[in-house]
């Protein structure tokens, strides 16, 4: 047993179940990258303050969540939370909304960081992908990235998931939502933390998970009932876009998510069977925070999915991905002519674009064989020196059994003709 172990909250991903992860982010980006997104990587770290403006000084992240670190040249830095503020910043930071050509469309990958009690589908270490399309406000623009999801969910098999969508107005009309959300919430039997966020930011208070205090929020004043004539056309646009595009979705008054940068649009993706933990991604418009970060005014949209928690929605529906075997043809050479010539063939055969892999360690045929069968291999090529003066090699279907004599020179001909 190693002397070490993985921080708590976090896991290692190692093979087979590797495989399934490598799947599920290539699902998901699939549709993002035939939709004129083009890919972007961000440092793990970033300047704290990017968060705390961004993010939200009274947001849970920022206050509770993020993990934080002085440099030695006293820097203080972060370990992003989140994918959104990042991926503005380096949009910013390399003028991408000067080219000309908004809105700059953008995918991610990666591993993003919070200090969180852990518990199944939620951890201190996770991962995701996600999309931002920025410098364009436009209901088209929220319509194409939720219906992307969804394609990506429904291209895995997903059946049991649900979207739900809001919106949080914006500038002109939230304003008066949150007065009279604060003339509300002031009344209730609130801690003294929970009355602190009312006073920077009410809608926080919404999202708070607790019974006790959903229970108090019955007959709270609706962000609907107080949106302007421009964010209820913009919202019933997003909501006939989607419509029209098949997408089905909840309206849900109460959505407000956990970052304060959200305007309009928001949306998130459950899945009702993974618990508490029931949220599977989500996202939202954000068309004040180029400006937060210090960047010119830049409306934008954009959303990011959890690759752990979509694995776990994809094991709560009893869905088996169709993963390809790792190695498709598998070299065991018997004696050191073989293993010479042998290793030339799998060097070839891999040049030749086919998955193979080698009897290392100079095993006897039977280890080899074990090793061959847990490969996942369909084919195996065996050879010894009377194969080899014959100028053949043993060509074998693991699944069948039937072994066949094929000249060396051809090897890579039957096996391409085989897989194919």
């Amino acid at each position: 047993m190693s002397t070490f172990q993985a921080p708590k909250g976090t896991y290692d991903l190692i093979p087979p179940d590797s495989a399934k992860f490598l799947a599920v982010r290539e699902a998901i980006s699939a549709p993002l990258r035939s939709s004129g997104y083009g890919y972007v990587e961000t440092p793990g770290f970033e300047d704290v303050n990017l968060f705390a403006r961004g993010v939200g000084e009274s947001t849970d992240i920022v206050t509770k969540e993020m993990y934080t670190l002085t440099t030695k040249g006293g820097d203080e830095l972060a370990l992003r939370p989140e994918g959104t503020a990042s991926v503005l910043r380096a949009a910013l930071e390399a003028n991408l909304h000067k080219a000309g050509n908004l809105p700059v469309k953008l995918w991610y990958s990666g591993s993003y960081y919070r200090y969180e009690r852990p518990q199944k589908g939620r951890y201190r270490h996770f991962s995701q992908v996600g999309a931002e399309a920025i410098g364009a406000e436009d209901p088209v623009l929220d319509a194409e990235l939720i219906i992307l999801a969804d394609q990506a969910y429904r291209s895995l098999g997903l059946t049991g998931f649900r979207i739900l969508l809001n919106s949080l107005g914006d500038k002109e009309c939230r304003p008066v939502f949150r007065e009279a959300l604060q003339d509300f919430l002031r009344d209730l039997d609130l801690d003294e933390e929970t009355r602190r966020r009312i006073e920077i930011n009410p809608l926080r208070v919404l999202d708070d998970k607790r019974p006790e205090v959903q229970k108090q929020l019955v007959g709270a004043p609706k962000l609907g009932d107080h949106l302007c004539d421009a964010c209820k056309a913009y919202h019933e646009e997003v909501r006939g876009l989607l419509t029209a595009a098949g997408v089905l979705y909840e309206d849900d008054e109460k959505l407000v998510r956990g970052l304060d940068y959200y305007t309009r649009t928001t949306f998130e993706f459950v899945h009702d069977g993974l618990g508490s933990q029931s949220a599977v991604g989500g996202g939202g418009r954000y068309d004040g925070l180029s400006e937060m970060i210090g960047g010119p005014a830049l409306p934008s949209v954009g959303w990011a999915l959890g690759v752990d928690r979509t694995v776990l929605a994809l094991e709560a529906e009893g869905i088996e991905l169709d993963i390809p075997a790792v190695t498709s043809v598998y070299a065991v050479p018997l004696g050191e002519e073989a293993r010479r010539v042998l290793f030339g063939v799998v060097t070839a055969l891999r040049k030749d674009g086919i998955a193979a892999d080698f009897a290392f360690g100079g095993r006897g045929l039977k280890g080899a064989m074990k090793s061959a069968n847990r490969s996942g291999a369909r084919y195996t090529i065996v050879a010894g020196e009377r194969d080899l003066a014959e100028g053949a090699v043993q060509l074998k279907d693991m699944e069948s059994g039937e072994q066949t004599a094929v000249p060396l020179d051809k090897i890579a001909e039957a096996v391409r003709a085989r897989l194919a």
